[in-house]
């Protein structure tokens, strides 16, 4: 559904495209085309869409798929910044064989939740992320599951992403081992469904809506105008 009521500023628009232009070659450079099927990513083209084309379906979807996982990214960059560890899962930000421009770029995880809430409350939530967002995920899951690197795996390039989206476990160099692989894997997205998505979609449902008397009002006080216009016309 499109909101023409609260359009998003064109120097956002300019300055996010801006970014991705510059991000996704550099990206597909170097960590090659399956990078673009971690959650994260998936999540910045649909905020692309939405941006411009005033769709909300795309950016409600991302919200709910990825606003709790890039706080807990944030969390994680915090605790290795601080020489602790907890999942491991921001460690290549410390990585020194990668530059420091390639790492810089992975800060989009902590503005981009900023930017999702900006465009939900400009846009409106759409209920239908949630289906919509769970079944893509699931998919991307599937895909990672069953036709790309496990954890574990050595690239060629030490770059090139394994173990895309947890699929076996929060470990890339090896999958875990406490449950059967599948066995993981049908837990592992069910607590996406439970843990993650169903709560930021309730959340998100109580998010201020955005304000579309002031449109409506302005609409209606047009039509009396002239209206009122044409009657006078009439009468003279």
């Amino acid at each position: 559904m499109k909101n023409a009521a609260a359009p998003i500023p064109l120097g956002l628009k300019l300055l996010f495209t801006a970014f991705l232009a510059v991000m996704v070659p550099v990206y597909w450079v170097n960590y090659g085309p399956t990078n673009f099927l971690y959650f994260c990513d998936v999540a910045l083209l649909l905020c692309l869409i939405s941006i411009w084309t005033g769709h909300r379906l795309p950016a409600s979807m991302a919200a709910v798929g990825i606003l709790l996982p890039q706080v807990l990214w944030c969390t994680d960059f915090v605790g290795e910044l601080l020489g602790g560890r907890l999942l491991g899962m921001t460690s290549y930000m410390f990585d020194p064989n990668r530059s420091l421009f390639l790492r810089g770029l992975s800060f989009f995880h902590g503005w981009l939740p900023f930017l999702l809430l900006f465009l939900v409350k400009r846009l409106g939530y759409d209920r239908r992320a949630l289906p919509a967002w769970t079944l893509l995920a699931w998919g991307l899951c599937l895909v990672a599951y069953f036709w790309l690197p496990a954890a574990g795996t050595i690239m060629p390039d030490p770059k090139i992403p394994v173990n895309i989206n947890y699929v076996f476990g929060f470990d890339d160099a090896r999958p875990q081992t406490w449950l059967p692989a599948p066995l993981y894997l049908v837990g592992w997205l069910l607590t996406l469904l439970v843990v993650i998505y169903l709560p930021t979609h309730w959340a998100l449902r109580r998010w201020p809506a955005p304000k579309l008397a002031d449109v409506s009002d302005e609409v209606v006080m047009s039509w009396v105008g002239d209206r009122g216009r044409s009657i006078r016309a009439k009468s003279a």
